[in-house]
């Protein structure tokens, strides 16, 4: 990138007290009468909208979905985000208030491996395999709910719409330690409890479904989420095993205006696979007052709800590469040309030179990314949505996190640019030392190129755990699922990965003042 002659400031007033805002004004305008600079900058911000619009175009789906359907719809939470909401129901209407009590006396499950051998067939059970107590607002999928259960190594949880979880007491059941579980209804609320006698109870949770009818659906289910193995390699990507699982039930007890006779469904379809209509269909089987239950598929959020906002920010990597080159020439320029002997000898401190630098490069990349950024994403979401990929519906505050972090994360590594530069005086020395910590680990960590336990340790070591703040979709710590970083997610929340790059850069910046302050220019 070409640049012109440095016009340093010129003030012949020693930026002591108040001297500060005079230095940055100097900075300002050294950085904005240089047209090359100034180019890079709108160029960085022109290529994260053409290739995020770019990339938006190139995604397409389509499907021969039945009249009135849309293509990779599925059941739709009453928070508004996807779901997963298949498993076997045995169930009764209840209307009003009542409680509802059962015992799980057994739990024991199956694994497949379908693509490997037809008939390899592996005893277990799926850490997040449900089986419990559940009143739900009908059969239909999507419907609010409230549960209590048992699950195959995470203890007894109360769950209720999809992504509300609560912890009861650890431990796995077997025939010598059963689980007494209760459902209670009043109104919207359900508490649920657990016994491990059936005569003393513990209350593991509460949750309350605004607006749940007086006739509600009320009985005993069996989930078994598919078997989730990561795969390494570059590419990555997750093989999902089908799994089902059998839980015992007894002691089953209704109390309340209950109506009609005990029913079996398949919720969902989760007796559709073709491996269960040929080799063990779910279903329930009844002996006396004990009932035998076989179920797969899961209760849970969907763990690939579709296209992330973040992936419209992909045009993101092209303008930080042009944002780390500006901003390393805004100071390895001055040290090529011999020019920063005027501008230290205009301003002593040498550190208010640093600083008001790192200022004016930070706020610049922030307010270039931010436009880039709040433009690319709005548009590429209806390109997506023209082209017929399903959107995750996320809130208007994640989404103004997503833009605004993403432009942060530019700021700052701009800024770790400059110092950098400051350090090792050198335009290609700097660039390829922030690109090697920032970029390269990113890139290796989503594209599998390392095991998956050593790109989590990138993502949380190096400067790359910025990337976190990009994070949309949340994952959910009550079910399985691929959470690895090829799948888009991080280690790290969003803003604890942005500190360590704001880390990286504050230590960059010290070492960056100390050798400016002893060292000649």
């Amino acid at each position: 990138m070409s640049t012109a002659t440095v016009v340093p400031s010129r003030s012949p007033h020693p930026a002591g007290r108040g001297g500060f805002p005079r230095l940055l004004h100097a900075e300002w305008t050294k950085f904005r009468t240089v047209r090359g600079w100034v180019a890079g900058m709108a160029v960085a911000g022109l290529v994260t909208v053409s290739f995020g619009l770019l990339a938006a175009s190139a995604t397409k789906s389509s499907c021969d979905a039945p009249a009135g359907q849309s293509c990779g719809a599925g059941p739709i939470g009453p928070a508004g985000a996807p779901v997963t909401d298949k498993f076997y129901f045995v169930h009764q209407q209840l209307t009003g208030d009542g409680t509802l009590t059962a015992r799980v006396t057994s739990l024991s499950g199956i694994i497949t491996y379908p693509k490997s051998n037809p008939d390899a067939i592996v005893p277990g059970v799926v850490p997040w395999t449900k089986v419990g107590i559940i009143v739900k607002d009908g059969t239909g999928q999507g419907s609010p709910y409230a549960a209590v259960m048992a699950t195959g190594s995470h203890g007894v949880r109360m769950q209720d719409d999809y992504t509300h979880d609560t912890a009861g007491s650890p431990g796995a059941v077997t025939a010598t330690s059963p689980r007494w579980l209760r459902l209670t209804r009043t109104g919207d609320t359900l508490t649920g409890y657990e016994s491990t006698d059936g005569g003393h109870w513990t209350t593991v949770g509460t949750a309350h479904l605004a607006g749940l009818p007086a006739a509600v659906q009320a009985g005993l289910f069996v989930t078994s989420p598919g078997d989730v193995q990561v795969q390494e390699g570059l590419g990555g990507g997750a093989a999902v095993h089908h799994t089902q699982t059998t839980a015992v039930f007894d002691q089953v007890g209704l109390r309340g205006r209950a109506a009609g006779t005990w029913t079996g469904d398949a919720v969902g379809g989760a007796d559709g696979t073709d491996w269960e209509r040929y080799h063990r269909p779910v279903g329930v089987t009844r002996s006396g007052d004990t009932f035998t239950v076989t179920g797969s598929g899961d209760i849970a959020p969907v763990d690939d709800p579709g296209r992330d906002v973040e992936r419209a920010l992909i045009g993101g990597f092209a303008g930080l590469i042009a944002m780390i080159v500006v901003a390393t020439l805004f100071v390895t320029a001055e040290y090529r040309r011999g020019l920063i002997r005027t501008t230290l000898a205009a301003c002593p401190r040498r550190g208010q030179v640093l600083a008001a630098k790192a200022v004016v490069v930070g706020s610049v990349t922030f307010v270039t990314a931010l436009l880039a950024t709040a433009v690319t994403v709005p548009l590429s979401e209806r390109v997506l949505r023209a082209n017929g990929a399903r959107l995750v519906p996320i809130g208007t505050l994640t989404t103004l996190r997503v833009e605004a972090g993403t432009a942060a994360l530019l700021a700052v590594a701009a800024v770790l640019a400059l110092a950098v530069g400051a350090v090792t005086r050198r335009s290609a020395a700097a660039v390829t030392a922030v690109v090697v910590t920032l970029v390269l680990p990113y890139f290796l960590a989503v594209t599998s190129a390392v095991p998956t336990g050593a790109s989590q340790w990138l993502l949380r070591l190096t400067p790359a755990a910025a990337f976190a703040v990009q994070q949309s979709v949340p994952a959910y710590p009550q079910m399985s699922g691929a959470y690895t970083p090829s799948n888009g997610y991080f280690p790290l929340a969003p803003w604890a990965g942005f500190a360590v790059l704001c880390g990286y850069t504050a230590l960059a910046l010290g070492i960056a003042a100390h050798r400016l302050r002893r060292r000649d220019a």
